[in-house]
């Protein structure tokens, strides 16, 4: 009885390995024959490279938090979708010997055997919903990627991320090397694909690049010298295309819906008496419901009583007011933000000299899809004459520089004040701040930042600047200065040297 049983697991274990290899090309077929020979020894080859596996599944658990429903799509034994920490995950591959031993090792999550190349697969696997999916060292054993990744839309809701993770083309000797001597499991038939390549193949098929990163320099420990090399050198401008590991973050474009949502407008103002009735009535309607939250910050200059007596003077429009409990323009914000009850959240300054006309600008980069947090940028058109003081010019210029490099994203202005963003967003953000530190007295990189890390795609919408026409600045440029620059410098060690 015992040996019928065991025939039977036999021949279902075969006919579950003719269906899926049935429609592989000949390519494929050799790839599925050598991850079929390689799983039983995989633990014993990764051991051999345990701290280049440790390090490239530290930045994927950065690029995708713990706690979200996680698909990977070439999982092998699981363990990268073990260590993502998922709060559901899913993870297929064509190799059945893998995926028996990914569920032996990790029972707690569901394995898949199939071919990510076949709609019938990716169809029966869009029946869920999914935070992230992710393609580690995946693309490189893809027949068709153009035609694979098309097929990724039907699994990608607009709050979808995918995520790919593949060595550079520029190692393809070094690593051929080192699986001829025995140092890496053997990667026949690879597509060696530049960034440049994926980005044109995402352009193809409507996804948009949110973001890249360049890591591990030295895929070796080497008693510690690896180790600081990927830390503080790895990431600089020109070392990081020469690194092992490459990485983007793409979303779907045609998952993403337009919409009708509603918005609150926070004005955080302190000694701005003259400019509360002037942003009310400048202020277009956009929305079909939108609200004006005034957060005031301990004013001297009547500026609570102004703004009581413009609410009561338009009491036609839904003007709410707050006063704030700490001190700083962050903490207004957040206050605002808080009282908010909008779908978008947008900050103008009290201080007018971003129009208020121009609001509908941020209102509709994020309702149309085209951003998720939206930067306004002062320093695309020409400045108004006495806009922004010399000195502070030559900052805001520094930050953006300091930010594109951070971030690798192309930032022209992060100091400007007025920004927006979905109030859902804003709450993971919130969590996010725990994280990152809470030390930014205007709160405008700790959005940015914050974005950054959610994996938000960051659009800037240019703004014409002029010389605010009452009251003085808030900003101390040197005090306010060096707490920014402290900011960037943990930042820079929570993001780029971890």
């Amino acid at each position: 009885m015992a040996r019928a049983a065991s025939a039977s697991v036999t021949a279902d274990a075969d006919r579950r390995d003719t269906s899926v290899i049935a429609g592989l090309s000949g390519r494929k077929r050799a790839l599925w024959g050598s991850a079929e020979r390689l799983a039983p020894q995989i633990d014993r080859l990764h051991a051999r490279n345990r701290y280049f596996h440790e390090e490239d599944a530290r930045y994927l658990i950065y690029l995708v938090r713990p706690g979200l429903r996680v698909l990977e799509l070439g999982c092998g034994t699981g363990n990268l979708l073990a260590a993502l920490r998922p709060k559901e995950g899913v993870g297929v591959d064509f190799s059945p010997a893998m995926i028996s031993i990914a569920k032996a090792r990790h029972p707690d999550l569901e394995f898949v055997v199939g071919d990510s190349e076949d709609p019938t697969v990716i169809d029966e696997l869009a029946k869920r919903r999914f935070d992230a999916i992710v393609l580690a060292d995946t693309i490189g054993s893809l027949d068709d990627v153009q035609r694979s990744l098309t097929l990724l839309h039907r699994l990608c809701q607009p709050e979808t991320r995918v995520v790919v993770a593949y060595h550079s083309w520029m190692w393809e000797p070094i690593l051929r090397a080192a699986e001829a001597f025995g140092l890496k499991a053997p990667t026949p038939l690879q597509n060696w694909l530049s960034t440049e390549d994926i980005s044109t193949f995402l352009a193809l098929c409507d996804f948009q690049e949110i973001k890249r990163e360049w890591r591990i320099l030295l895929p070796k420990r080497l008693g510690g010298i690896g180790m600081l090399v990927n830390r503080f050198f790895a990431t600089l401008p020109l070392l990081r295309q020469l690194c092992v590991r490459q990485y983007l973050v793409f979303r779907s474009v045609r998952a993403v819906q337009s919409a009708a949502p509603s918005a609150s407008i926070v004005i955080p103002c302190r000694n701005e008496r003259g400019n509360i009735e002037c942003a009310v009535k400048r202020l277009p309607v956009f929305a079909h419901r939108q609200e004006i939250i005034f957060v005031e910050g301990h004013s001297s200059d009547g500026t609570l009583d102004e703004i009581r007596r413009v609410r009561a003077a338009y009491s036609h429009l839904d003007i709410k007011v707050a006063v704030q409990d700490g001190k700083g323009k962050a903490d207004a914000v957040r206050k605002g933000f808080d009282m908010a009850s909008g779908d978008i959240l947008i900050i103008l300054d009290a201080d007018l000299s971003v129009p208020p006309e121009d609001v509908p600008k941020f209102y509709m980069a994020l309702a149309s899809g085209k951003g998720e947090f939206i930067n306004g940028s002062r320093l695309v058109y020409p400045l108004e004459s006495q806009a922004m003081r010399f000195l502070n010019l030559i900052a805001n210029r520094f930050f953006a520089l300091l930010f594109s490099f951070m971030l690798n994203e192309r930032l022209t202005d992060t100091l400007c004040g007025t920004k927006a963003l979905w109030r859902s967003k804003y709450l993971e953000l919130a969590e996010v701040r725990r994280w990152l530190g809470d030390f930014d007295p205007f709160g405008d990189f700790d959005l940015i930042f914050g974005a950054s890390i959610l994996n938000l795609k960051i659009v800037e919408v240019p703004v014409r600047y002029f010389p605010r026409a009452y009251g003085t600045t808030q900003i101390s440029r040197f005090r306010h200065g060096w707490q920014l620059l402290r900011m960037v410098s943990f930042a820079w060690w929570k993001l780029k040297a971890m």
